[in-house]
């Protein structure tokens, strides 16, 4: 299989991601969809191993979770798009933005967190994992 390529909207930050994500969920939480700009963000993660920059310079900026773990946010300081972060509580693996990679084949996410902040009107892939 050929590399999953995640990149910023103007193609200077370059990421390229091998194989299958360990998991791909939908977040609802306040802070994605401000992160976003949308109702929700939706992200793979990847083992560090198969994930590898290829090209670019990225600015990063940190934040806690509720959980009390550090993420730091990598992106473009050209266009500014969030492309991957490294989150504390799983050293060992990258997240992608799925939006990052510009496939509509993508997979499906098959967990759901934040649930409580959903809005009501977003509908969710039939067999998705649910949590609050």
């Amino acid at each position: 299989m050929n590399p999953r390529l995640a990149t910023c909207s103007c193609g200077q930050l370059r990421l390229a991601c091998e194989g299958e994500p360990t998991r791909i969920s939908i977040c609802h939480c306040l802070e994605c969809q401000r992160r976003t700009g949308s109702v929700y963000g939706v992200q793979a993660r990847y083992p560090r191993e198969r994930a590898r920059l290829l090209e670019g310079q990225s600015s990063r900026y940190q934040r806690r979770g509720d959980a009390g773990t550090l993420a730091t946010f990598h992106f473009c300081p050209n266009c500014g798009s969030i492309v991957y972060w490294e989150p504390e509580a799983f050293p060992d693996s990258l997240v992608v933005a799925v939006g990052a990679f510009a496939e509509p084949g993508f997979p499906a996410p098959t967990v759901s967190v934040y649930e409580e902040r959903r809005h009501g009107w977003v509908q969710l892939p039939e067999g998705i994992e649910h949590y609050d």
